[in-house]
């Protein structure tokens, strides 16, 4: 057991409560260990089918209160027996299994429910459904750990590619606080009068219905029968009235029930599916769909990737900030079981890969493969001996989630205003950066990755 020699901080709760977790089980009931907001543990003991002794369970009581100090919560022993519905608890949806535990003969199961403000949905990993009619849409996020890598312009990139190849293409972009792929494939006056911002707040109070939510892009030139439509973070607006974008804003995340749609996360999959029906209803079922995430550890981009794509293309530059960004979300999925339900559906983007004497493209590569490699592993199962059972590719395997797929870095794009630049995405400078990107994922988001 941690032993600290001063007040217990967060990062040492958890392990000393498993602790005393571990130490219940062994007795043979199941334990439920809850974090509450604030970060205090409680340990809910199911009684239900085998007594405990309360000398036994003051022990424990005794155990959190002393080693946890103020992570201990005000009631650190909660019994099944003494709640009304304990099995909304054990059972919840939000509960998973620790890390870590495999109970022996006579032990029982420890599992953890934890509570927070906001992140949950990184926790929660779950594949797109198919439609009644049995056809599912292709549903690809675009999303980095820190801002400025090219989202994006590689989303506008990719849209206008996939869509000159005959697909039908819907591009979401989810980037709400900071717009980025709307206003960059669609001009200004021909937005629709909405946007996902408005979904979201119309929705809450039931009153989507008949909402202008998509429209086709305007800065992309699409060659044969192949179409590229945008659902913008924002609208319009209608003529006359002040489009008041900050104050919706403030007001999308609430997790208010509606329709029998309460959390975030179910509102932002019905506002996806929403923008999917629109165009369908313009044209027809896109095929594709591109989901512009918004960039950060924030909850967009916990359900953009853990619930709404799969396949998720994580970009970022061989640098620190990227790494230790993406290993502290790797970390996540890891503690909270998810690791082996969302690592085949990653793809890391290497953007603005450089080419210079100075700074050559291979090289710069191969770093960045072995930088991400070693990220990636606190995802892929560690192997002992011949075993071969689990999934752990190699540095050198160009198939796996950590291979970079590069997008090349030219000075001629920085500072290229796409929407006074008619043509900019089909200048030679342009295509040669962006090949590989568009033949890989294209391959990934046609064929599955």
């Amino acid at each position: 057991m941690i032993h600290p020699t001063g007040p217990v901080r967060f990062d040492q709760a958890r392990p000393l409560a498993e602790t005393v977790a571990r130490d219940a089980a062994a007795s043979g009931v199941d334990v439920l260990l809850v974090r509450d907001i604030s970060g205090r543990f409680s340990l809910l003991v199911d009684d239900r089918v085998k007594a405990v002794d309360e000398g036994r369970a003051e022990g424990w009581r005794e155990l959190l209160t002393t080693t946890l100090g103020k992570y201990a919560a005000g009631r650190p022993i909660l019994f099944a027996s003494s709640l009304f519905q304990p099995g909304d608890l054990f059972d919840s949806p939000r509960v998973s299994p620790l890390i870590g535990y495999h109970p022996g003969a006579g032990e029982g199961r420890i599992q953890l429910l934890e509570n927070t403000v906001v992140g949950e949905d990184w926790a929660k990993v779950s594949t797109p459904v198919a439609d009644a009619d049995g056809v599912r849409t292709a549903r690809t996020a675009v999303y980095g750990i820190k801002g400025g890598v090219g989202r994006s312009t590689a989303t506008f990139m990719l849209g206008k590619h996939l869509a000159n190849l005959g697909h039908c293409v819907l591009v979401v972009d989810l980037d709400l606080e900071s717009p980025g792929s709307g206003p960059l494939l669609v001009a200004e006056d021909q937005l629709p009068e909405y946007g996902i911002v408005d979904q979201l707040v119309e929705s809450a109070l039931g009153n989507d219905e008949g909402l202008d939510l998509v429209a086709q892009a305007t800065h992309a030139q699409i060659k044969g029968n192949g179409e590229l439509w945008v659902a913008p973070a924002r609208g319009r607006g209608v003529p006359g009235v002040e489009y008041a974008y900050v104050e919706k804003l403030n007001r999308v995340y609430a997790d208010v029930p509606a329709q029998g749609v309460s959390s975030f996360a179910d509102r932002l999959e019905v506002a996806v599916s929403a923008c999917e029906g629109a165009v369908e209803r313009e044209s027809r079922r896109p095929d594709v769909v591109i989901i512009d995430s918004r960039a950060g550890i924030h909850d967009i981009a916990a359900v953009a990737l853990s619930r709404l794509c799969d396949l998720a293309l994580l970009f970022g530059a061989d640098n620190r900030q990227t790494w230790e960004g993406y290993r502290d979300l790797f970390t996540a999925w890891r503690s909270s079981g998810q690791a082996p339900a969302i690592r085949e559906k990653l793809r890391m983007i290497a953007s603005m890969v450089p080419d210079a004497k100075d700074r050559p493209q291979g090289p710069y590569l191969e770093a960045f493969r072995d930088h991400a490699w070693s990220c990636f592993s606190v995802l892929y199962d560690d192997l002992a001996g011949d075993d071969a059972s689990g999934f752990n590719p190699s540095p050198e395997d160009e198939s796996a989630p950590h291979a970079p797929i590069p997008i090349l870095f030219t000075l001629e794009l920085v500072g290229l205003d796409a929407g006074t630049t008619p043509g900019w995405d089909d200048l030679s400078f342009v295509r040669t950066a962006y090949d590989s990107f568009l033949e890989t994922t294209t391959r990934l988001m046609i064929e599955g990755p």
